[in-house]
């Protein structure tokens, strides 16, 4: 808690003390993973509808993945990655593919 000046106001040395000790969140990256069935045009779908990409960055990202068997997607905190992974796996499932994506700490 703050410490008070004679007036009763906040003593500006302890509320920067205060606030310089707060610790950023945590980072989890989203990965898709290399299957034999989902074709690569849903997985660039996927890559440009739910991380942003442009479409050569996503044709990219999807060559990476077919030939290297997973890619990281984005890097999130922990409550955007499980987001974005279960948006991604609830698509893949509406269109009948069987997408892996996963979230890592990192």
């Amino acid at each position: 808690m703050a410490q008070e000046d004679n007036y009763g106001r906040p003593d500006e040395k302890t509320v920067i003390e205060e606030k310089s000790k707060l610790k950023r969140p945590p980072l989890y990256q989203v990965v898709l993973h290399n299957d034999d069935y989902t074709t690569m045009e849903f997985v660039i779908m996927v890559l440009q509808k739910y991380f942003h990409m442009d479409n050569l960055t996503a044709q990219n990202t999807m060559l990476k993945i077919h030939q290297e068997g997973a890619a990281v997607c984005g890097v999130y905190t922990y409550e955007i990655a499980e987001t974005k992974r279960n948006h991604v796996i609830q698509s893949a499932k509406d269109h009948g593919h069987p997408l892996e994506c996963t979230i890592e700490a990192q």
